[in-house]
């Protein structure tokens, strides 16, 4: 099965913007053990702005474009560095790809994208793909990872989208704030009800929240790819997913 994963920041880093070594590994550990199994994975990751406020001892995340482009900059060579060391380690070779929304916009670039990735795949690679955070402005930018992750399931004719996050799935009310909120399982249309229990904020590193994921999920459902929404602070939950257990919020895609 061709699965692309989305690790949010909040599941990559503690939330000081430090690399969260323990549950870095696990994820890498995990995922090598799918392609060993002959699972194809594209893994979407954020967390180069998030590390590098950490590497660059910021206060938190920066407001200002320049600020965060060169955090961006500097947390990519650091999540890059990582991933390159711990998927080393189980044999696994991968790849970096840094887009902008001409992915999306330009043909030419869009099948670019595509051939590389195919490409990488069938040398047995797995890419590892982020937004040029370093370049990105408000004209090129995708905006967040969860909408990248469910660009590149449909580009790639992915079977499955994972969103890993700080939270189980899908309640029909915030739970952070409710503590009667209850977990939609399962998901078959996105109605106007559902998009409004996304409404609110993410963390304060990360750029997405429940709205983005379900907007993905939108994108990723409408070209027939299921997307799975679970908490990734037990990256182990990637074994369920696969065999299809019930997990997070299941979105099914249109048949």
């Amino acid at each position: 099965m061709r699965i692309v994963v989305k690790v949010g920041t909040s599941t990559l880093a503690h939330a000081s913007g430090r690399i969260n070594i323990r549950r870095v590994e696990r994820l890498c550990r995990v995922l090598s053990d799918l392609l060993n199994y002959g699972h194809e994975i594209i893994l979407v990751s954020s967390g180069a702005i998030g590390m590098g406020v950490g590497k660059l001892s910021l206060n938190g995340k920066p407001s200002d474009m320049s600020t965060k482009q060169a955090a961006a900059a500097v947390g990519q060579c650091e999540l890059m560095y990582v991933y390159d060391k711990e998927f080393s380690e189980y044999n696994h070779t991968i790849a970096q790809i840094l887009i902008t929304n001409s992915v999306v916009n330009d043909k030419t670039a869009h099948d670019n994208f595509k051939n590389t990735v195919s490409k990488l795949l069938e040398f047995g690679v797995m890419p590892v793909i982020n937004e040029n955070d370093t370049i990105s402005t408000e004209e090129i930018e995708i905006g967040d990872n969860d909408t990248l992750g469910a660009i590149v399931a449909t580009s790639t004719d992915a079977e499955l989208l994972i969103i890993l996050s700080d939270i189980d799935g899908l309640y029909d009310k915030d739970p952070r704030t409710n503590t009667d909120a209850k977990l939609i399982k399962e998901v078959y249309d996105i109605t106007d009800d559902i998009m409004i229990m996304g409404k609110g904020k993410g963390t304060n590193l990360g750029t997405g929240g429940m709205h983005t994921k379900l907007k993905a999920a939108k994108i990723a459902t409408e070209k027939g790819i299921d997307m799975v929404i679970a908490n990734g602070s037990d990256p182990g939950i990637l074994y369920d997913i696969a065999e299809g257990k019930s997990v997070g919020t299941r979105f099914y895609g249109k048949k």
